[in-house]
């Protein structure tokens, strides 16, 4: 069927991208408005825009998505990896059963806005412009905090432990190397 003065198909809406209002990125086009990233919904530009496959972030959010992780990298002690997270959700054990809505819409737009995702601190949902990964589960920013000292944490001060987080120093007294010269008043005679 010919395009009759229409312009292409924006890749995240499905509606015509009309040249005036029309952004390309990786051969595919979007509204101006549908360029946003797909973590955090910030409005992109071809400065900021980082792709992956089909879908596109905002440096920070492609970062902390596929960027490296272990020990000083947000994501805990470990070797590191360019692997991206595995999002295969919480346990069956952690995960509490949610009620069977019979508002459809309400499911639409839970899925549609990705609150499928529960934070294991509080067990509520965690939408995509709060979230915060850490060892390997979504985090809500306000419980993004050390298990210990309560202290709020990044990706540059968190470490996980059997899925629990902590900050730097909690972590390092309660598992790191204990005896003698090591901040212990040990004495050994």
């Amino acid at each position: 069927m010919p395009n009759l003065g229409g312009g292409a198909k924006c890749a995240a809406c499905e509606k015509t991208a009309y040249h005036a209002e029309e952004v390309q990125c990786n051969g595919r086009s979007f509204h101006k408005t549908c360029f946003i990233c797909m973590g955090c919904r910030k409005g992109l530009d071809s400065t900021t825009v980082a792709a992956h496959e089909s879908e596109i972030y905002c440096k920070s959010c492609y970062g902390k998505k596929y960027g490296p992780k272990g020990y000083g990298y947000g994501q805990g002690a470990g070797a590191l990896s360019s692997d991206p997270p595995r999002y295969a959700g919480l346990q069956p054990q952690e995960s509490k059963p949610r009620p069977a809505s019979s508002n459809s819409s309400e499911n639409k737009s839970s899925q549609k806005f990705g609150c499928s995702d529960r934070c294991p601190r509080c067990s509520k949902a965690v939408y995509a412009a709060e979230k915060v990964m850490g060892a390997g589960k979504p985090w809500h920013k306000t419980c993004f905090r050390c298990a210990l000292c309560a202290k709020s944490l990044d990706s540059t001060t968190v470490t996980d432990k059997e899925g629990e987080l902590y900050c730097k120093v909690c972590y390092a007294k309660n598992f790191g190397p204990k005896g003698f010269g090591l901040g212990n008043a040990a004495m050994l005679y």
